[in-house]
């Protein structure tokens, strides 16, 4: 039996365009969602036009047409197994909006085995998607790698610390939301999160004392607390 066949990137763009929405693009951009071509596409009518799809060469054609949606798009319809490290670092460079970076480490980058490297390299790069793309990592393996030891993950505090003065927004949230998901996958990363955060509390940095502030209140939540209890039992 034939398989479903793979649409050329044009039919996958005049699908993109039936949703198109000039009302909910400016929604989008009023929450700091960019591009330098966007349709104002949802995301549910971007995950149905690439249901069923996984094809990598049109992934790559997708991403190079530079339109927002069409690069989400290709997120979804290549394979981690598929992907370069090469492949990271020219999508990486073209990194111009904060969904498009989280869609993408999320769906794609996170299970390659790049992933630990690409998150080391990216944090200290000067971009700011660039940046928030190597803490987007780490939040989400420390969400998605079961195996993963402690030590993988408070490897990467110096570096949270290191770059928690940063003021620019998608920076200093992905570096709290970092501390949040390794901190709540067991009881030691939960009180090694919050001596980090009394680091942080301890800087003057308004960035650094937020993402302090933030991550302490849903790591000291009763809520947490005994999801780890149970988790332990």
């Amino acid at each position: 039996m034939a398989g479903k066949p793979i649409p050329t990137v044009e039919e996958m763009l005049a699908k993109l365009r039936e949703h198109a929405s000039p009302d909910r693009l400016a929604g989008q951009q009023r929450f700091g969602i960019h591009g330098s071509e966007q349709w104002g596409v949802s995301m549910p009518d971007i995950r149905a036009a690439a249901r069923g799809v996984k094809d990598h060469a049109l992934a790559l054609a997708l991403w190079d047409t530079g339109i927002h949606e069409a690069q989400l798009v290709a997120a979804l319809v290549d394979r981690p197994q598929w992907v370069t490290r090469q492949q990271m670092e020219d999508w990486a460079a073209d990194f111009d909006s904060w969904d498009v970076v989280d869609q993408t480490c999320m769906n794609l980058f996170d299970p390659t085995p790049f992933c630990w490297q690409a998150a080391a390299d990216w944090m200290e790069r000067a971009e700011e998607f660039v940046c928030r793309a190597g803490f987007v990592l780490v939040a989400s393996r420390a969400v998605h790698d079961k195996q993963a030891p402690d030590a993988t993950f408070t490897g990467f505090f110096p570096a949270m610390l290191a770059h928690s003065a940063d003021e620019r927004i998608y920076v200093k949230k992905a570096i709290n939301w970092a501390l949040r998901q390794v901190g709540k996958r067991n009881e030691a990363l939960r009180l090694a999160a919050l001596d980090l955060c009394d680091e942080l509390t301890a800087m003057r940095s308004p960035s650094a004392r937020w993402i302090a502030a933030d991550a302490r209140r849903e790591l000291s939540s009763p809520a947490v607390i005994q999801r780890l209890q149970r988790k332990a039992a």
